[in-house]
């Protein structure tokens, strides 16, 4: 057993963080959970989801403290000519830029990758999160989670012919940006190695939307034909569903005919693994409506979360409908340790689990500014020129408040 080594695998990786909202700072929360030093600088009203809320405790929303834990927040207006020195200064020690800026702002303030920073800092790796790119018939275009879930088909093919296309529950698009972005600052790095040069990562919601279409673009690909809506259920896989039992809901997604034996000798019958209808997938999803309804009539004796234990501990995949509450007290998640807690805060867990450098939850979500004064002193600021910065609106340690 190697002994761990403190710090994570991203020790020493510095990064400045110019993002907001969710998908950039959930990409620089996973780097900093992994041990990457993040700088957060915020412009002078700060980060918006700070007020999106309720709920809030001392003074974090819920939705920022959600990701922004393991970095430091610094206040600075970079439309200033001594907020870009400020930038400067730091980008001189820094691996990664990363923004989700509107496409074109760094260019406007005379500070862009190409033409500024490229050259300035010919090793820096620089992130740029959009809502659409910075070109094409959409390009420039502020993006969100749910127009990106529109405009890419994720609502056309999430929810039911009763309720018709719906937003997924989660904003998945932004935070599946945040995991692309940090997988391509990740590649960047490694590239940085043999090449020693950065280049520009660029990671849009839209594209992010189109990617995750899985199966149902490749369905479209090889059939011709528009995904329709399904429900709980899969559109090539049966029986793949939510079903109703005594105690519970129960989701089963059971993918090859092993699986269905087991479930069918569980539900006592067997002879479903025998039936015409169901011997094969392509059977089972031809005859889903016939197999469904005999699984509810099967499982309405059986509680939800006995049967995902029976059927898991034989190798068939099946899981209660469990809430948050439930998933956060649950024996696994604490297991797992995928919920954390330090000082008064309380966040999901790493999922990422480094045998040699673990990751780790090292400080709280920060406060507006409250590294306002360290990072500036870091920098051979003195307290003078610091009160300076600050009366003249250039760095903050509190927000301003928005023009009215």
């Amino acid at each position: 057993m190697t002994d761990k080594e403190p710090g994570g695998a991203l020790a020493g990786f510095r990064v400045i963080d110019l993002t907001r909202v969710l998908g950039g700072p959930f990409c620089t929360q996973l780097l900093s959970d992994h041990g990457a030093e993040v700088i957060k600088i915020e412009p002078p009203q700060g980060d918006e989801v700070r007020d999106w809320g309720p709920p809030f405790k001392d003074g974090l929303s819920a939705y920022f403290a959600g990701v922004n834990r393991n970095k430091r927040s610094i206040g600075l207006d970079m439309r200033t000519q001594r907020g870009q020195e400020i930038l400067f200064q730091l980008l001189e020690g820094a691996d990664v830029m990363i923004d989700n800026f509107k496409s074109g702002s760094l260019e406007k303030w005379g500070i862009g990758y190409e033409e500024v920073l490229s050259k300035r800092f010919p090793s820096l790796i620089y992130c740029s999160i959009t809502g659409f790119g910075a070109d094409g018939p959409f390009g420039g275009f502020p993006g969100y989670d749910a127009v990106a879930q529109a405009l890419s088909g994720q609502i056309s093919v999430n929810g039911s012919p009763e309720t018709g296309p719906m937003r997924i529950g989660v904003p998945i698009i932004d935070l599946a940006t945040g995991l692309y972005a940090s997988i391509g600052i990740l590649l960047a790095a490694e590239e940085r190695r043999r090449s020693g040069l950065g280049q520009r990562v660029d990671a849009s919601l839209f594209d992010t939307g189109v990617a995750l279409l899985h199966p149902q673009a490749a369905n479209y690909f090889m059939s011709g034909k528009a995904p329709v809506l399904t429900g709980n259920s899969h559109p090539n896989i049966s029986p793949y569903s939510q079903y109703p039992t005594k105690k519970g809901r129960l989701f089963m997604a059971i993918g090859n005919d092993r699986q269905f034996r087991l479930l069918a000798e569980l539900l006592g019958h067997p002879e479903w693994s025998t039936d015409p209808r169901f011997l094969h997938n392509p059977e089972r999803v031809e005859n889903r409506d016939a197999l469904d309804a005999a699984i509810t009539e099967a499982l309405r004796d059986h509680v939800a979360e006995d049967i995902t234990m029976s059927l898991l501990a034989k190798g068939a995949p099946a899981g209660a409908v469990l809430t948050i509450p439930e998933v956060a007290e649950h024996p696994h998640t604490k297991h797992r340790e995928m919920v954390v807690e330090l000082d008064g805060y309380r966040g999901t867990g790493i999922p990422i689990k480094m045998g040699r450098t673990p990751g780790s939850v090292r400080t709280t979500p920060p406060h507006y500014g409250s590294a306002t004064r360290d990072v500036l002193a870091g920098l051979g600021y003195d307290r003078a020129q610091v009160d300076e910065l600050i009366t003249d609106g250039v760095a903050y340690t509190e927000r301003a408040k928005p023009p009215t």
